[in-house]
């Protein structure tokens, strides 16, 4: 079980002082919160990918991971999400493999698309062709980090011709991807094709809406070939907020969940913690909440908590991690061990990674000859392929006529 937090880097003025960091605090405070991760026992840090007011931190990840990368030593490093829409391929594949290489191998990404519109413009690409640049800009990543002197050709960007990525992955195995998406069953999809993770970022929605990504993702794992379906890799959002008394938690939250640009003038505080994950109030409620995911969602491998925002100043933050360190993320691993069975594999190393490559059980992207999907495939090409011919034999007896 990888248990992390992951930060969108707002910066908001803090209801209850009328304080508001600057873009230069709240950039190093960001630092001080993924260095305190590995401090208190958490396995990962993500950062999202924002280029917009008021989310300051996560404009460049590769630049703000380098820079934790050099300052822990055993913290995995991730992204919430990288803007595959946005971002050329090219870029991405050369970035992340030049992190991973300063890592020693201590990195993941999440891609996603985004929940800003106007980033498109902004970086030349059409909102409307969110899941083509997605679905085109992935395919082209993948390969850029398993093959060398590519030749390449798309319909969203210029040709590649010959192209290597410098420097490729380390020990030829490229990071971990999780593929992230709320409403999307294309992405799923992705994801459960290439034998990759699915992250649902669960944090605004119930749990009935997640079940289903998740499930539909799980079938297609399995329907792909990659394993079981109770064997894929799933990943999910968290937001608590913590203190010994459950009420004195609901005292100190609301006013931030009140006044917040994501929460406020929209559900009650009652209202949101009862319809998502949102959990306010004592450590034990924590653990026994995010234990019971596991009930609707079956094993998962990942847990991102989201808990720098909404204005919390930078010490309240770092206290609900001590918190963490000390009574939660102790139980939950705890038990999350025990209830896996032993053929479910954990998050996914870098080490790990490695060894599946070496014994030469990499994912096949759509399907190995094994699987239902590869069956599939060639029972319809064969139709096809009778189809056209007696066709063709059709034809040519009319035409003798």
């Amino acid at each position: 079980m990888e248990i992390g937090i992951f930060t969108i880097g707002d910066v908001t003025t803090d209801p209850t002082t009328g304080t508001t960091p600057t873009e230069h605090e709240r950039i190093k405070s960001t630092l001080r919160i993924a260095q305190k991760a590995e401090e208190v026992g958490f396995d990962v840090f993500a950062t999202g990918e924002h280029h917009n007011p008021p989310f300051v931190a996560p404009a460049d990840p590769p630049v703000l991971l380098s820079h934790i990368a050099a300052t822990t030593e055993r913290l995995r490093l991730s992204t919430a999400t990288t803007l595959i829409t946005t971002n050329d391929p090219v870029r991405i594949a050369e970035d992340y493999s030049y992190l991973q290489h300063l890592s020693d191998g201590r990195v993941s990404l999440m891609m996603g698309r985004g929940n800003t519109g106007p980033v498109y413009p902004w970086f030349g690409k059409d909102i409307r062709q969110g899941i083509p640049l997605a679905i085109e800009n992935y395919n082209l990543l993948h390969r850029l980090w398993r093959e060398k002197n590519i030749d390449w050709e798309g319909n969203l960007r210029t040709p590649l011709n010959g192209f290597t990525v410098t420097p490729f992955p380390l020990d030829e195995v490229p990071p971990f991807v999780w593929h992230g998406s709320i409403r999307s069953p294309e992405i799923a999809e992705q994801a459960a094709y290439y034998g990759d993770g699915f992250f649902h970022n669960n944090i605004f929605w119930p749990a009935s809406h997640t079940a289903r990504m998740v499930k539909l993702y799980r079938q297609r794992y399995e329907y792909y070939g990659h394993g079981r379906a109770d064997q894929a890799f799933v990943g999910l959002g968290g937001q608590v907020f913590m203190a010994k008394n459950s009420q004195d938690a609901v005292k100190q939250f609301r006013p931030y969940f009140d006044n917040a640009p994501v929460y406020g003038h929209g559900p009650s505080l009652e209202d949101f913690t009862a319809q998502t994950p949102l959990t306010v109030g004592s450590p034990q409620q924590v653990i026994e909440r995010y234990l019971s995911m596991r009930d609707w969602a079956g094993d998962y491998q990942r847990l991102m908590f989201l808990i720098d925002h909404a204005g919390l100043p930078t010490d309240t933050v770092l206290e609900q991690m001590d918190i963490f360190g000390a009574e939660v993320l102790p139980v939950l691993r705890k038990e999350m061990d025990v209830l896996r069975s032993a053929d479910v594999p954990d998050a996914p190393t870098h080490e790990w990674l490695v060894e599946r490559h070496r014994a030469g059980l990499d994912p096949v992207a759509g399907g190995s000859p094994e699987s239902r999907a590869f069956q599939d495939r060639t029972a319809r090409a064969e139709r096809e392929s009778a189809e056209s011919a007696s066709t063709g034999a059709a034809s040519s007896a009319g035409g003798a006529r």
